[in-house]
């Protein structure tokens, strides 16, 4: 998994990104995941950091178990005093998350394993808008500085004597920080700009390195395909969710 072209793996989880999410019935949903979990067992990830993400993703989704059954329409399986969980409504919720933890792994296994700097080159290479990829590359690039530059910042508030609490002061001190950190990022964004433009930018990055299609980049793309129609056929022949 490692080894194939990120253009293809990029392609092929758009591609089941995008079945999945507008599917709507179980089986597809749990053909998907299937997927995915292949997907995961062939990239060889860590299982450690595989589940402390998806932990991070169902932390969101939780809530969604707290509120959903309770609102949705339909037949009602459950009260408890002016409570009542809906049929529809559960299993609507189900299929919400069954979708996001199918996307993730799916993105996890395919994406996640492509080093930054290569994905912004392979979107390059897949002819995506120059500032959509320039703008993840410098994300991540400067992400870990304005990190650091928060911190500095914290910790100058702190040997200020600055403490925490529920009151205007420090809503006013928390503003004036966000205030500095957004003045020193655009600092710091036109200082690098500059010197880009004084080493010959022109809007675009270049590379020593070049992608090569394979054979096997050919065999996975093409079991990829295949497995994607077989979603799609079942999402066709079976009924929606009512």
């Amino acid at each position: 998994m490692h080894r194939l072209d990120p253009r293809g793996k990029i392609g092929v989880a758009g591609l089941f990104a995008v079945l999945i999410a507008t599917a709507q019935t179980y089986t597809t949903i749990l053909a998907g995941l299937a997927l995915s979990l292949v997907f995961l067992a062939l990239a060889g990830l860590p299982l450690r950091k595989v589940v402390a993400r998806l932990l991070v993703v169902n932390s969101f989704i939780f809530f969604l178990w707290l509120v959903l059954p309770l609102t949705y329409p339909g037949d009602v399986v459950w009260e408890l005093g002016p409570l009542s969980a809906t049929r529809q409504g559960l299993l609507f919720t189900g299929l919400i998350t069954l979708k996001s933890n199918a996307i993730i792994i799916i993105l996890i296994a395919l994406v996640a394993t492509v080093p930054v700097i290569t994905l912004g080159q392979a979107l390059q290479n897949l002819r995506l808008p120059d500032k959509l990829c320039h703008l993840l590359l410098f994300t991540y690039r400067y992400l870990y500085v304005f990190e650091e530059e928060y911190r500095r910042l914290v910790q100058a508030m702190k040997i200020r004597g600055f403490q925490p609490r529920t009151n205007l002061h420090t809503y006013r001190s928390y503003a004036y920080l966000a205030a500095m950190l957004l003045v020193r990022s655009y600092d710091r964004a036109d200082r690098v700009f500059q010197a880009m433009l004084c080493r010959g930018f022109h809007g675009r990055f270049y590379s020593l390195r070049t992608f090569y299609w394979q054979r096997r980049d050919g065999t996975f793309l093409a079991a990829a395909l295949l497995a994607g129609a077989v979603l799609f056929c079942l999402e066709w022949l079976k009924p929606s969710l009512g």
